[in-house]
């Protein structure tokens, strides 16, 4: 069995054959929400300044459910409304394979740094980005990776207005005053 750390170095070096190794291993959702949860601990340690440690877990808790979403989200709108003729996908190829995406997503504890914040969250979203979109291709079957990016905008914005809406029923940030 390839071990953890290597899985998340080669998916963070964006290799095709990861993708494809994770998205047939269903013993792999396990090192998948692992990946998810670290990302997004990374990103709360390098925020920790303004967030605290209570940003950090609703930060990590809101990435789980994120994470979620948007496999959801994307099974649906990729096997649904734009498959290829050779589309075949499963949600837990999804889960497994967007999970191992966010594997560039742990450079953002490099945060923390004073300065460097705004930089290391530009390039681990862009860097984030990319490794979806090959995730999506691998765990869609896509010859297509134009197809790739319009599920995964299409997605995108599906997620992040499910995520206001949510915010706006149960509360969003306090307000000041």
């Amino acid at each position: 069995m390839t071990s953890f750390l290597d899985r998340i170095i080669r998916a963070a070096k964006l290799d095709v054959h990861l993708y494809e190794e994770v998205e047939a291993d269903k013993g792999a959702m396990g090192q998948a929400m692992g990946v998810v949860v670290l990302s997004s601990i990374a990103a709360g340690v390098g925020t920790i300044a303004r967030g605290g440690l209570g940003g950090m877990l609703i930060g990590t808790i809101l990435a789980l459910v994120g994470w979620y979403v948007w496999a959801y989200v994307t099974y649906f709108i990729g096997t649904k409304f734009l498959p290829e003729p050779q589309t075949k996908a499963d949600y837990g190829e999804l889960l497994r394979t967007i999970g191992f995406s966010s594997s560039p997503g742990l450079i953002r504890v490099l945060s923390i740094i004073p300065g460097l914040g705004p930089v290391v969250f530009l390039v681990a979203s862009i860097w984030m980005l990319v490794a979806m979109i090959i995730a999506v291709r691998q765990a869609l079957d896509y010859e297509s990776t134009l197809r790739a990016v319009g599920v995964c905008v299409i997605g995108w914005i599906i997620q992040a207005l499910i995520l206001m809406l949510l915010l706006s029923i149960f509360g969003g940030a306090p307000r000041p005053g």
